[in-house]
């Protein structure tokens, strides 16, 4: 696979802060990449050190399996934190005003983009009036201008309502189906990103947690089959037989959690009977996204301790 975007041992240090550190993420072409923190965990300042607004202290990066950042930084677009429009303007007059700072064309490129990011209708109306989902499209369609190959959004959906979420996320999905532009979006809501992600990298106070793609996300979430039981061990014996041995835990002297092959739920609790055994309870118990989230970084968190 093309990778367009590769960091190793990328490091920030501010005095003696370390904001990001030894961090390695990959981004394939075509990717929706979902990187996923908390605040202050040091997403803005990794996307500042790739966009070459940040110099890293340490650590190298390549865009498009390119050293030559100078030049591969001309196929990335990005949006950095609050959205980079003049309020006092129109639409038209801040893509207007960054055609001219890129030596673009108004005319060919202000209709195209207008209508791309959904303010084609927005006329005379200065940017300070629209809403905060306005002004993000419109920070996304100025980022988008030189016809990026790969676009780096930095919290793009945080506080916004639910129609700007799904605004937001509905242009991110057209970029990178019908565009084919490769995308990492960063955010805390691991939730919303799943809707559109197919890979994520997790980061906690500024060291990468994991990298995963969004089939071993729904894995890791499925859930577990939980059931309550008369006579724990024997079904414990009972159940491994069927399953894999690192399928089955004990949680206390009467449950049992299945975190594997649970499509096989009622052949276990026709097992367990058939042997004698009284299934109390027999339920699938599940985590969403965010627990899971939560549960990744309080693992960190513990680590360093």
């Amino acid at each position: 696979m093309e990778y367009v975007l590769q960091t190793k041992d990328l490091t920030k240090v501010f005095g003696k802060r370390t904001a990001v550190s030894g961090l390695n993420l990959n981004v394939y072409k075509g990717d929706i990449y979902g990187f996923i923190g908390r605040n202050g965990a040091g997403k803005t300042t990794f996307i500042r050190m790739v966009a070459g607004l940040a110099r890293p202290s340490k650590g190298s990066i390549q865009l498009f399996e390119s050293d030559d950042l100078d030049t591969q930084r001309r196929k990335t677009g990005t949006m950095i934190e609050n959205p980079a429009v003049f309020p006092q303007m129109t639409a038209k007059q801040n893509l207007h005003y960054y055609c001219r700072l890129l030596g673009l064309d108004p005319a060919a490129k202000i209709p195209e983009m207008l209508n791309l990011v959904g303010l084609s209708d927005t006329g005379k109306k200065k940017a300070k009036n629209f809403s905060l989902g306005m002004k993000q499209r419109l920070a996304i369609g100025i980022s988008l201008l030189g016809d990026p190959e790969f676009l780096m959004l930095d919290e793009p959906i945080n506080g916004l309502d639910p129609t700007g979420i799904k605004e937001i996320r509905e242009l991110i999905l057209h970029l990178n189906r019908e565009r084919k532009i490769t995308i990492l979006i960063s955010s805390h809501i691991l939730g919303e990103l799943s809707r559109i992600a197919n890979r994520y990298g997790v980061i906690n106070n500024g060291v990468m947690v994991t990298e995963f793609t969004n089939e071993e996300l729904e894995q890791r979430c499925l859930g577990e089959l939980e059931i309550k039981v008369d006579k724990t061990d024997e079904a414990v014996n009972i159940i491994t037989g069927m399953l894999e041995k690192d399928a089955v835990k004990v949680l206390d002297e009467h449950t049992i959690r299945v975190s594997k092959n649970l499509e096989k739920a009622g052949a276990i609790n026709t097992e367990l009977a058939k042997n004698g055994i009284t299934v109390n309870s027999s339920s699938i118990v599940g985590q969403d996204l965010e627990a899971y989230f939560m549960q990744l970084m309080e693992s960190t968190e513990k680590s360093y301790v």
